[in-house]
């Protein structure tokens, strides 16, 4: 996933049993496609060039099994970790919280639900019958990528559907190439984590 031009587009395919989504860039050229194990207790997902499966880029694997703050640890093609993002609990039954660290283990950015209100309009307005099926169209959860100054250099947005399908990756600030791969993974383990949501 390298020179990657924004906004990137991941789009969840319907009707398979895995789950499992495109990524593609401004221009339309697929990036990456990413495919979550089913079946497992412990997250392990497979990020590969494209949807022929040839060619596997990175993997991302749980630290433990079901655990409300679970680290997902991204190692590259040679199993050389990267970094890895962790989902901060309690902090996210509130509002959605994780941190991603750096292949030292230090912080270098957080991942936080723009707007908490989404989430719980969404749950409740979904348990109204015939209403629930509308959610997805009115209540799309945004998530910003901040440094360690607040400064906000990305951003994900679920777009307007019927079961969650398409999500938007902005940059809105100049991120190094080590941190833009880092940051892709992050959202898109995060995303097959809250995609449920609006």
């Amino acid at each position: 996933m390298k020179d990657l031009q924004f906004p990137i587009n991941f789009k969840f395919k319907i009707g398979t049993l895995a789950n499992d989504f495109v990524a593609t860039d401004a221009s339309g050229t697929t990036v990456a496609y990413v495919r979550q194990k089913m079946f497992k207790l412990k997250e392990d997902i497979l990020i590969y060039s494209n949807e022929s499966k040839s060619d596997t880029l990175f993997r991302i694997k749980a630290d433990r099994w079901l655990d409300f703050s679970a680290a997902y640890s991204f190692t590259d093609k040679e199993g050389k970790e990267m970094g890895k993002i962790v989902r901060k609990g309690w902090r996210s039954i509130w509002k959605t919280s994780y941190e991603l660290v750096d292949q030292n283990q230090n912080i270098q950015y957080h991942v936080n639900e723009e707007n908490a209100w989404v989430k719980v309009w969404d749950s409740l307005l979904g348990e109204v019958p015939l209403l629930g099926m509308f959610t997805g169209y009115f209540f799309n959860p945004a998530y910003l990528v901040t440094d360690l100054n607040g400064k906000v250099v990305a951003k994900i947005k679920k777009q307007a559907s019927f079961f969650g399908r398409h999500f938007e990756v902005s940059k809105l600030a100049d991120i190094d190439q080590d941190d833009q791969e880092r940051i892709m993974l992050g959202l898109m383990m995060m995303i097959l984590l809250e995609r449920r949501k609006g």
